[in-house]
């Protein structure tokens, strides 16, 4: 029952995320090109309604993450948000009031049907709740470069696929870090109350990386197509979540012949990713919002 609730609560954060990136992308087109990666980037969106109203259904969102995390493990809960994307292509077609070409409910299938084999044969569990100081000052450190190495990255690149995949990348290990961090806070929350879920560092923490992530994500979008920044975010967040639920919480997934069904699945949803994104593209991302 616990299973079917956090993936439950999953499914509503995914298509919350899809909302309010739908949002968030109508504010970030109106960002002039030369307010990138400044201040001036987050007081314009602060003062565009659609992104503000992307915000508020992100947070939204959030909440339902929490309550997915507070009853299934990290790599059940995040795979199942790759399927943002699918839900974000659905809900800009009826924004813009366009159809959605056959090829993109085909990509939409294999992403539900490659998501639904890899969890089936990877039968997700929850490992220990119980994460050491050392563990997390190395998670910490080592997101923390990479994330500081793609920004390098991409403020050498100009506006385009490049730049726009470096800053997607970044956002996708910065939210899957705050989803890391935001299990040991719920688990807090769970077990002590409120009053050790407002002292503990790890609430502080999952704020802070969401925000800095968010800006990074916001970036990607004003800096390239979204066939360059969205696999990146979608594929990414996944991949390193499961990984860091795996290395940080020793979440287990079976191993051995079950590897093959969940390559097949793995395969399945990187198609349908880059389908739905190139769909998005050729289908007039133009009009969409």
């Amino acid at each position: 029952m616990a299973a079917v609730l956090s993936a439950l609560f999953a499914l509503l954060a995914a298509v919350g995320n899809a909302t309010g990136t739908v949002l968030q992308r109508v504010g970030a087109r109106s960002v002039p090109p030369g307010d990138a990666f400044s201040i001036r980037l987050a007081r314009h969106l602060l003062h565009h309604p659609a992104w503000l109203a992307g915000i508020a259904v992100v947070v939204g969102a959030a909440a339902c993450q929490a309550l997915a995390l507070a009853f299934g493990p990290l790599s059940l809960v995040q795979p199942i948000l790759v399927t943002e994307l699918p839900f974000t292509l659905l809900i800009a077609c009826a924004f813009s009031r366009r159809r959605l070409p056959a090829a993109g409910w085909t990509a939409s299938v294999m992403v539900a049907g490659g998501l639904a084999l890899t969890l089936a044969a990877a039968a997700p569990s929850g490992g220990n709740s119980v994460v050491s100081t050392g563990t997390w000052v190395l998670t910490l450190l080592t997101t923390a470069l990479v994330i500081s190495l793609c920004v390098l990255a991409a403020l050498r690149q100009p506006r385009g696929k490049a730049r726009a995949a470096l800053f997607s990348s970044a956002s996708a290990i910065g939210y899957a870090l705050t989803a890391t961090l935001m299990k040991s806070a719920t688990e807090t929350f769970e077990q002590r109350g409120t009053g050790a879920f407002f002292a503990a560092w790890q609430t502080y923490a999952f704020v802070a990386a969401g925000a800095c992530s968010l800006f990074l994500l916001a970036n990607a979008m004003e800096s390239g197509p979204l066939v360059a920044s969205q696999p990146a975010l979608t594929l990414g967040e996944g991949l390193v979540s499961v990984t860091l639920g795996i290395l940080v919480y020793e979440d287990r997934v079976r191993t051995g012949w079950w590897l093959i069904p969940e390559g097949v699945g793995a395969v399945l949803i990187t198609w349908g990713v880059l389908t739905l994104v190139r769909v998005d593209t050729e289908s007039g991302e133009s009009s969409a919002p």
